[in-house]
């Protein structure tokens, strides 16, 4: 399936993109706070998460880098940190809110990252993969810059939320739905799943090796 980017289209996947780069750079700034970090250390790791994910997906599909193709993502995503910087300071912030903008930014990157896929004519498969890459990449390379092992390995239902909601999208898009609907619908549904999941605290089964009881 491939999408004509017609001007609608385009000013659609350019909000989305927009709301998901300020929405995971503020995770990131959270994040990073609780590692006591100094303001260019936070606004490094603000710019990783943000823009992350999406260089990856543009590198991957042969087209220009988003962000430096039009400067005004850069910008969202130094203005975010230093946002959430600056309101840390006077307000008082639960550690794990960053869950929350965190969540919001792999929905949204999620979406951004398969309709871009879709518009190059990318197999579906692929582009809902592209989808899970572009949302989960950003926190990725947040988790590593922090020094710990990164969320989308061991939290609960992240990159699977991700996907599913991924695949949710194309399927509505297939079903003959308007693409600003499919991707609120679909964009919500991650969101809601990760949420749910982070509250009951639901994983995919763990590897674990057998054990065997030697005598």
């Amino acid at each position: 399936m491939e999408i004509s980017p017609d001007p609608a289209l385009l000013n659609v996947l350019y909000w989305i993109t927009l709301i998901a780069v300020v929405v995971s750079s503020a995770s990131a700034v959270l994040k990073a706070g609780l590692k006591q970090f100094d303001l260019f250390g936070v606004v490094m790791i603000a710019i990783a998460t943000g823009l992350g994910g999406g260089s990856l997906r543009d590198m991957l599909l042969d087209r220009p880098v988003f962000w430096i193709h039009d400067q005004i993502f850069f910008i969202a995503s130094i203005g975010s940190a230093f946002a959430v910087f600056l309101s840390a300071r006077f307000m008082n912030i639960s550690p794990r809110l960053f869950l929350i903008p965190d969540a919001a930014g792999l929905a949204t990157f999620a979406i951004a990252g398969t309709l871009v896929a879709i518009m190059l004519g990318v197999p579906w498969l692929v582009a809902s993969f592209m989808g899970v890459m572009t949302g989960t990449m950003g926190g990725i390379f947040r988790d590593v810059l922090c020094n710990e092992p990164p969320m989308v390995f061991h939290s609960p239902l992240y990159a699977t939320v991700s996907w599913l909601g991924s695949l949710l999208f194309i399927l509505l898009l297939y079903s003959g739905m308007e693409i600003t609907l499919a991707a609120i619908v679909a964009g919500l549904s991650i969101f809601t799943a990760r949420l749910l999941a982070l509250h009951f605290d639901i994983h995919l089964p763990s590897f674990r090796f057998k054990v065997t009881d030697h005598k």
